[in-house]
């Protein structure tokens, strides 16, 4: 499976911390904002990846990111001229996904929960045993900003509406989509909605017109935050922080992951040590291996 970082947009809403760089390259807590999304892809087992962002941010995040070979992944880039959709993303990725399934995470998604994992090596096995999408629904308090499922008595998604005024349901879309090939095709012959926009919601909705679609609800135990105003970026970091206080474990240490996966060796991370060793996150990758903690979180 190939997976896509979408990290473009102007950002206005968080104005003026992005006049100049990309939300996605913002800090949240101890990490610029893009190693979240990236996390979720490389717990899923993707390693390769391609990062599609603005003309004048992309050279940015291969500044930071590089071709990726340390995180034990293989990164390429591409450009979004202008915001005119998420679905626009398989437009544009189409040669990078060629014959092969696809997950997509928006890069300013953060999750994190006891079992993630699991449930998105199902989604990959979902797509590529060829049984159509997953998309992770989670319980928001403002449905009115998001693509909501509705469901019927038995727990079935029978429809997804875009930001409607009557919501159906509080059970959100998250920037999370795990899809077979067919999407590229579906993706291609999208029409725009009404704000210009090739919507990732008519999307989904043709895998559920087709009953392909599996919307994977991320209940108790489970954090998502969509990092798009002030509010929320300080409650990303709050959240992060407490998170890795309480529980001595990081969220999002790439590190650790392509570590762990057997993507990168001892000596690769030895190397990143020595780098940042005068702070908390080199220490923690030096209690890493020494093998401090058990993965039991993962």
């Amino acid at each position: 499976m190939k997976g896509i970082i979408l990290a473009g947009g102007s950002g206005t809403r968080l104005y003026p911390l992005t006049m100049v760089t990309s939300k996605q390259l913002l800090p949240i807590y101890d990490k610029p904002m893009i190693y979240y999304p990236m996390s979720v892809l490389m717990n899923a087992g993707i390693r390769d990846i391609l990062i599609i962002s603005t003309p004048q941010d992309t050279p940015r995040f291969h500044e930071l990111l590089g071709d990726g070979h340390q995180f034990g992944v293989h990164l390429t880039y591409a450009v979004q001229p202008s915001p005119d959709g998420l679905a626009q993303a398989f437009i544009i990725g189409a040669d990078f996904i060629g014959n092969d399934t696809v997950a997509m995470v928006l890069g300013d998604n953060i999750f994190a929960g006891h079992g993630l994992k699991k449930r998105l090596k199902a989604a990959v096995e979902n797509a590529e045993s060829g049984k159509g999408a997953t998309v992770f629904g989670y319980y928001v308090d403002d449905p009115e900003r998001f693509g909501i499922v509705e469901f019927d008595k038995d727990g079935k998604a029978v429809s997804i509406e875009e930001k409607p005024e009557n919501p159906k349901s509080n059970y959100c879309v998250t920037g999370l989509y795990f899809y077979d090939n067919r999407v590229v095709e579906y993706a291609k012959n999208l029409k725009p909605s009404a704000r210009g926009e090739l919507e990732i919601t008519d999307l989904n909705r043709i895998y559920l017109e087709n009953n392909t679609l599996n919307v994977e609800l991320l209940g108790q135990g489970f954090t998502w935050l969509d990092t798009g105003t002030h509010e929320s970026l300080v409650e990303a970091t709050n959240f992060v922080k407490t998170m890795e206080s309480h529980q001595h474990r990081k969220i999002a240490c790439l590190e650790e992951i392509a570590y762990l996966n057997g993507w990168i060796t001892k000596e690769d991370v030895l190397k990143v040590y020595e780098v940042l060793k005068k702070n908390q996150y080199g220490q923690y990758l030096k209690d890493v291996l020494d093998g401090k903690y058990l993965d039991v979180l993962h």
